[in-house]
């Protein structure tokens, strides 16, 4: 199939409605973001949560409400769930997986290493918690998307991988010119995708870049047969100097780009399909 996944990433958690007014940080403004989304061409939803203050939260009651808004009001959406296991850098390892093991979502982020975050402070995936968190995936019936902020962290997936941690086949999400992590160019994509596919082959990919890069990394993953991720949580500006409108907007160019490459964005149940989830 010539089809492409396209993730949306409607949230995350650090950009505030000072940086664009337009991202969703309620359950009501998020569930409706994904639907919107998903009209569009989303396949996967990427889901980040915020409390009161519109920091970022791992309080399960929030994903909850989250779910159940769209489910409820949206009983059509059929998009595919992915919540995140790193919304919050203070959050415990009990806190990164309890909405998890209670929700059920068919996708959960693995973030496969540490790093210095964003200048200011530590991203801390310690390997007891990132072996606890591989077997109860696997345990819960979650499919883990693997965070990949270097290629350091393709091949720590590939140990955990041959450790029995982590099931193949692996799906990687390619996370590109972050701060402190590998720059979002097209030698780099190419060199990530190279990596995996010597150290875990038979995986599928995805990819986003941050900021500039984020253009790059888009039509370079169609061209390179990957799947893309797009959405406010990478990037609030549609283009230099104009705030995007809304997630939507990412969606419907992501879906141009990939029509125009000759392929297909694919619906929830190819890309289910493509990722092998149950």
């Amino acid at each position: 199939m010539n089809k492409t996944i396209i993730t949306v990433a409607t949230t995350g958690a650090h950009p505030m409605k000072e940086n664009n007014p337009n991202v969703p940080l309620t359950p009501v403004e998020i569930a409706e973001d994904i639907y919107d989304c998903w009209k569009a061409g989303a396949a996967v939803a990427h889901l980040h949560m915020r409390d009161d203050r519109g920091i970022g939260t791992m309080d399960k009651e929030k994903f909850r409400q989250t779910v159940e808004l769209l489910r409820t009001k949206h009983p059509d959406c059929n998009i595919v769930l992915n919540m995140t296991t790193s919304g919050a850098l203070g959050a415990s390892d009990e806190e990164r997986m309890a909405h998890v093991q209670e929700l059920h979502p068919e996708m959960a982020s693995y973030d496969c290493g540490s790093m210095n975050w964003l200048h200011t402070s530590v991203f801390l995936n310690t390997p007891p918690f990132l072996e606890a968190l591989g077997k109860n995936l696997q345990e819960w019936g979650v499919k883990p998307e693997i965070e990949a902020f270097d290629p350091g962290m393709i091949a720590n997936a590939a140990y955990y991988l041959k450790k029995g941690v982590l099931k193949a086949p692996l799906h990687f999400q390619f996370c590109m010119g972050c701060a402190n992590g590998i720059t979002g160019t097209m030698k780099n994509l190419i060199f990530m995708k190279e990596t995996m596919e010597e150290l875990c082959p038979g995986s599928t990919w995805s990819c986003f870049g941050v900021g500039h890069s984020a253009l790059t990394m888009l039509y370079g993953a169609v061209a390179l047969g990957g799947h893309i991720r797009v959405g406010m949580e990478d990037n609030v500006m549609y283009a230099k100097g104009q705030l995007a409108e809304s997630n939507v907007q990412f969606v419907k160019r992501a879906v141009r780009v990939i029509e125009e490459f000759g392929g297909q964005a694919a619906t929830p149940d190819e890309a289910r399909e493509i990722l092998g989830l149950k």
